[in-house]
């Protein structure tokens, strides 16, 4: 596995591009990663809804919960499936548009300095063992491409939006995350 630093793109992950994205005011700033979760329906995984709201192409007819999301204009830069597949939806080194109002360590606007993974999931269920192998195997290798990751800066999405998010939930198992490994 790896990262092709001209493109920005995970070299074994299926690339489907979202028109969510732009250029980061640093291409040289990649210094934190956010884990989030996510399933559409809600609680409801291996559908195509995610992919379809990263690519603004959302039915809102097709499920109450839909309605308002349509509307969004989000992304992500990559998305771990229950079953370890990967998604890529914006290159590395382009800014994503996943954490909204965020502040890390005193630094607000996070989606210019951060990659974003989603994990399918939900806050109160727990994630796959293949879900955690995928996502310590790209951690690992993220901190090796882009060296101003530190192990300290991977975070979830409430830890930078907190009292508006709650991602990636009491369901994902921090002790999980090889810290130890990623130094």
């Amino acid at each position: 596995m790896k990262v092709d630093t001209d493109n920005g793109r995970l070299d074994i992950a299926e690339y489907i591009e979202s028109p969510n994205y732009d250029d980061r005011p640093d291409a040289d700033d990649i210094s934190l990663i956010v884990i989030h979760n996510i399933s559409l329906p809600p609680n409801q995984f291996g559908g195509k809804g995610i992919t379809q709201l990263f690519t603004n192409t959302l039915d809102p007819k097709e499920y109450p919960d839909y309605r308002e999301l349509h509307k969004l204009r989000v992304s992500s830069h990559l998305l771990i499936r229950r079953n370890g597949k990967v998604i890529q939806y914006v290159p590395f080194n382009k800014r994503a548009w996943h954490a909204g109002m965020s502040e890390y360590k005193g630094r607000k606007h996070c989606n210019d300095f951060s990659i974003g993974i989603e994990l399918e999931g939900a806050d109160d269920i727990p994630y796959e063992d293949d879900q955690y192998s995928v996502l310590n195997t790209i951690l690992r290798l993220l901190r090796k491409t882009y060296t101003g990751i530190h192990p300290q800066d991977i975070t979830g999405h409430s830890n930078i939006a907190s009292g508006r998010k709650t991602d990636p939930g009491l369901a994902f198992d921090w002790s999980r995350i090889e810290q130890s490994k990623l130094a």
